[in-house]
């Protein structure tokens, strides 16, 4: 009878440990993008929860440093932030505010992404110093660099590695993870290359210096801003310089960014009968682009269609050169 109640004693105590192996605590992941915790998310599944402190429609450089952001990051394991200062104005104050030495500068739990990224491949790093009146000029460079889907290949094995680096038990999950969302992004990659092949040299304006990774990766070439200086609007005369080089190289497509306002690009446009395409910035700033992959391939998909919108004669023979080939009749 004594054996018969030790085994029963035992037997619970297995079920209680199975039981809280099976609901073992997820890892509290914050991240400063929803591009981030897009990638984070896909990477980490059932074993992290994941909070983005900016939405789609947020300009990113422009935060609140709000006392519900300092509550979310006092119970995280994890800070994922962009870097190269885009954050600068806002994340330092919440750090300070939230009271976690597990995501402070230089703990095991805060991640800058951008220090993946080789130096060489770091866009519109400017020379010398950088003053305010050169406008909301990134002494670092272009931080926006997720635009390149090579970029967050990148970003996404460096989130690999630190989920592995704070939670070894689920290693095989991460990577396996990691394998599943490296496939699905260069076959997504591929297929937009081919049909992006269109785009190839052609010439845009944008309004801000937002979308340097993305026309790079591209081949698009961006022959002025409409900005006057990177978050500074137009001068008269700037926009009538920007209308003149449009109707000299005959550019019929301006781009903008979901959250910037839109009537000064829109006056140019229409001054030369071109396209205001609005791009989301982020990652879920329009519908359609509720996730990183969609996010691509939303951006790609709307500058295919305005260029063949443009009535760029070229373009459409290169369109059509390009669906016959992928069709094998070429």
């Amino acid at each position: 009878m004594k054996f018969s109640h030790i085994f029963i004693l035992i037997y619970f105590v297995m079920l209680i440990l199975c039981w809280k192996d099976t609901h073992a605590k997820k890892l509290n992941v914050v991240t400063t993008l929803p591009s981030l915790a897009s990638i984070a998310g896909q990477i980490g599944g059932e074993y992290i929860e994941v909070y983005s402190i900016t939405r789609g429609v947020q300009d990113a450089h422009y935060v609140e440093a709000k006392p519900s952001y300092m509550i979310k990051l006092n119970k995280a394991d994890l800070l994922i932030y962009s870097g190269l200062e885009l954050e600068i104005g806002w994340l330092p104050l919440l750090i300070q505010g939230a009271r976690n030495n597990k995501v402070s500068v230089g703990a095991a739990g805060s991640l800058n992404a951008s220090l993946v990224l080789p130096q060489e491949i770091i866009l519109e790093k400017p020379r010398g110093e950088v003053d305010r009146t050169m406008g909301d000029v990134h002494p670092l460079g272009n931080p926006h660099y997720l635009l390149d889907p090579n970029n967050g290949m990148l970003v996404a094995e460096l989130i690999t590695d630190k989920l592995i680096e704070l939670d070894a038990s689920n290693q095989d999950a991460y990577l396996k993870n990691l394998d599943e969302f490296k496939n699905i992004l260069q076959e997504k990659m591929s297929q937009l290359k081919i049909n992006a092949s269109i785009l190839n040299n052609l010439e845009v304006v944008c309004y801000h210096p937002h979308w340097s990774y993305l026309l790079t990766w591209l081949g698009i070439k961006n022959a002025g801003y409409i900005e006057l200086r990177p978050g500074i609007p137009p001068t008269p005369r700037h926009k009538r310089d920007i209308i003149e080089l449009m109707k000299r190289k005959n550019i019929k497509i301006v781009v903008i960014s979901s959250w910037k306002e839109p009537t000064k690009a829109q006056e140019v446009a229409e001054a030369v009968e071109a396209e205001l395409i609005v791009l989301p910035g982020e990652v879920n700033a329009l519908p359609g682009s509720e996730d990183y992959i969609s996010w691509l391939d939303y951006m790609v998909t709307y500058l295919v269609d305005a260029a063949l919108r443009a009535g760029l004669e070229e373009t459409k023979h290169q369109h059509h050169r390009q669906r016959k080939h992928n069709r094998g009749q070429e």
